[in-house]
């Protein structure tokens, strides 16, 4: 490999090693890279393991495998653990709150780290002990001592979908809610509350759901069939239940959006097969996994892992409209 990228082998150590930042060229460690993927080089991670006395294996915990949220996550986390020589596992834990069980029985001899995506922080003192490298992402950043968290701008993501059907002027709003008490979901119900407040309209009727269609098309149907003036909007946690609020809507024979706008959140590949495709807020998702594999190689480095935070995008599709 390192006849082929004209290099030493000592420059080769270093950039398989991850090692090169500050010691050889950027164009250098991509000569290497080059040579090794030409050469279809793969990393003996036993035998890595056994020298330096890690795994070089990150374990990725979330509350569940079929949402396409968190395979975007995984698939962010892992390419960056690939450029490092790491492999990323991916576990499942529903409950979102602790403790989750150790699935290796003694994950400290099978795994470095931990990252946790929308997880209670001490749903992960039964991995490891409690004893592992940890980082979270959409976690609550304010918890005294906590690990490093990766959060996205979720209230500003909240608050931009609010501002967005108050100016097509909508008064009546019902939030169509996560029955999840995870901190992501509190901090939108509080962050719809006070952007509607401060347009000085009255807070959202609340109709908390489970996170499937059925439920938010339930949820729905309890919205727009509740005494008083029917809302003119729908505003959902994610998109799963925008879905249901759509198919709730048209159950009670109301149009989207003619007669009832609906909005998402997640920008997931399901807001733009609905018809009409739905207004919704965008997550980097691969973005926040990245981040997340790379602040939890900078603990295993020793070095300062410091908060960080995603910022989130509007957008505006065919589902939400003026106010009839």
């Amino acid at each position: 490999m390192a006849r082929v990228a004209g290099v030493s082998q000592a420059t080769v150590s270093l950039v398989l090693g991850g090692k090169w930042h500050g010691r050889v060229s950027e164009r250098t460690a991509q000569a290497v890279r080059d040579a090794a993927g030409g050469l279809g080089y793969r990393p003996n991670l036993a035998a890595r393991s056994l020298r330096l006395g890690a795994t070089r294996t990150a374990l990725l915990v979330v509350p569940a495998l079929t949402h396409e949220y968190f395979a975007r996550v995984y698939a962010g986390a892992a390419r960056v653990a690939d450029e490092h020589g790491f492999g990323v596992v991916l576990y499942p834990s529903p409950a979102g709150v602790g403790p989750a069980r150790d699935p290796f029985g003694s994950a400290r001899a099978a795994i470095d780290g931990v990252i946790a995506s929308s997880m209670a922080a001490d749903a992960l003192t039964g991995i490891g002990d409690g004893g592992l490298p940890l980082v979270m992402l959409d976690s609550d950043p304010g918890v005294p001592g906590g690990p490093p968290t990766v959060n996205l701008a979720v209230a500003d993501g909240m608050r931009r979908i609010t501002r967005h059907l108050v100016a097509l002027g909508h008064r009546r709003i019902a939030h169509i809610a996560s029955d999840v008490d995870a901190w992501t979901f509190r901090v939108r119900t509080d962050a719809v509350a006070a952007e509607l407040a401060a347009a000085g309209l009255p807070a959202p009727g609340r109709f908390v759901s489970a996170l499937h269609v059925t439920a938010g098309r339930d949820a729905a149907v309890r919205a727009l069939s509740a005494p008083g003036p029917r809302p003119t909007a729908l505003l959902c946690d994610d998109d799963i239940l925008a879905a249901g609020a759509c198919k709730g809507a048209r159950a009670l024979g109301l149009r989207v959006p003619d007669d009832v706008s609906v909005s998402g959140f997640d920008d997931l590949s399901l807001a733009t097969a609905l018809d009409p495709e739905l207004t919704t807020v965008r997550l980097p998702a691969e973005s926040i996994g990245e981040h997340g594999m790379t602040a939890l190689l900078a603990l295993l480095a020793g070095r300062p892992a410091p908060p960080v935070e995603l910022p989130l995008t509007l957008v505006p599709r065919a589902s939400t409209a003026p106010a009839p």
